[in-house]
């Protein structure tokens, strides 16, 4: 249900990220909402598969050649010109943008236009923590663009910590959201399947890039499954070609056929995964808040993930799941091995608790409505 916002001329919103799929799966529904509240809404990603699903759902999209991780000087200038051309053909009047090449791109693209920006920063990016030219790039872009925006939102505070002591922006032009929010509607509770101590199947949601934990997580199954036979470990997620980041497939197969790991390859739905696990684990090495944690725990799953920035957010600890060590195998097993221990009972009432946790905190609706609010009040000013 939506919240009543004081009248406002209509405005032309640009809502961009680098990924069609992104827009498609965690903001479609911001977007849906801005429309009902008579803006034309312009979305903005690449050329994958998803843009033709938001056009189908009536949303005015355009496609951009964005590219994924990367950095060749060139094809990214390519880029930022065919957005910036965008946005000046569809007489934009706000950018609302997200993922790092979104924010920083949007940013470059609308220098000299009469628009404003909205940043959602959910982390720096690969190429800003990696040691390098890049980053060296990257830090300076930050600094000549984040400091123009109307209004950054960050997911966690460390991020938005970060961003005021570098100088990329005033902390009076910062707020938090809890992460993307989470649709209670969409993911709603589900009994866990595995009714015996022992027994538990453990999934772990993401893309299949080494930052996110994916060795750590198959190390740490390979060491409980002596131990455990009844325990199942499964992986979610669409493997991604990134030669330095990425998990190569040969390297995935020979987990597959180690018996080590289950992958179930990609999915546009994720629930019936999700109500067929016991538990969602996401070993990465940071993140901004985790969608996948934030729709387990609405699925009332336990969850486990490290104690790292935007990680822990999702998380209370002992309550709704269990926390380890970032790139800590070791530890990581040792709390898979905690929750193995635990009576069906004991798993089900940290599960409710998650949910009750994404009620109190996370729910996808004052995600929205925060973003209404600033768009009134930018329109006002």
């Amino acid at each position: 249900m939506r919240t009543s916002q004081p009248t406002l001329k209509p405005m032309r919103i640009a809502v961009v990220a680098n990924t069609s799929w992104y827009l498609h799966n965690f903001r479609r529904n911001l977007m849906h909402t801005l429309r009902l509240d008579g803006h034309h809404v312009i979305a903005i990603g690449d050329e994958g598969p998803f843009g033709r699903r938001l056009q189908e759902q009536g949303f005015d999209y355009h496609a951009v050649p964005f590219s994924g991780a990367g950095t060749k000087p060139w094809r990214e200038l390519a880029t930022v010109l065919a957005l910036r051309r965008v946005l000046r053909r569809e007489r934009v009047d706000l950018v609302l943008s997200y993922t790092p090449k979104g924010n920083l791109y949007a940013a470059l693209a609308g220098r000299g236009l009469a628009l404003a920006q909205v940043m959602n920063v959910s982390g720096l990016g690969r190429a800003a923590t990696s040691p390098g030219v890049a980053s060296r790039v990257v830090d300076r872009l930050y600094r000549h663009t984040v400091a123009r925006t109307a209004w950054v939102f960050f997911q966690n505070e460390d991020d938005r910590r970060l961003f005021v002591e570098r100088g990329y922006v005033p902390q009076h032009r910062t707020s938090r959201l809890p992460g993307s929010g989470v649709d209670l509607n969409a993911f709603s509770p589900a009994p866990l399947p595995s009714v015996e101590p022992g027994a538990c199947v453990f999934l772990m949601v993401a893309r299949l890039l080494w930052d996110k934990g994916v060795r750590e997580y198959v190390e740490a199954a390979r060491s409980l499954r002596a131990r455990w036979p009844r325990a199942r470990f499964q992986l979610l997620g669409p493997p991604d070609a990134s030669p330095r980041s990425g998990v190569p497939r040969e390297v995935l197969d020979g987990w597959v056929a180690e018996g080590v790991v289950e992958y179930l390859g990609e999915t546009d739905d994720i629930r019936p995964c999700l109500q067929a696990a016991d538990c969602i684990v996401l070993p990465s090495y940071r993140e901004g808040v985790p969608r996948s944690l934030l729709e387990a725990a609405a699925s009332a799953r336990p969850v486990i993930t490290t104690d790292a920035v935007g990680c822990r957010d999702a998380v209370d600890a002992g309550v709704t799941g269990l926390l380890c060590a970032p790139r800590d195998s070791a530890d990581l097993a040792r709390q898979m091995q905690t929750l193995l221990k635990m009576q069906p009972q004991e798993r089900s009432r940290m599960g409710l608790a998650g949910r009750q946790k994404m009620e109190q905190e996370f729910d996808e609706r004052f995600v929205i409505d925060t973003y209404r609010t600033q768009i009134a009040a930018l329109r006002r000013g």
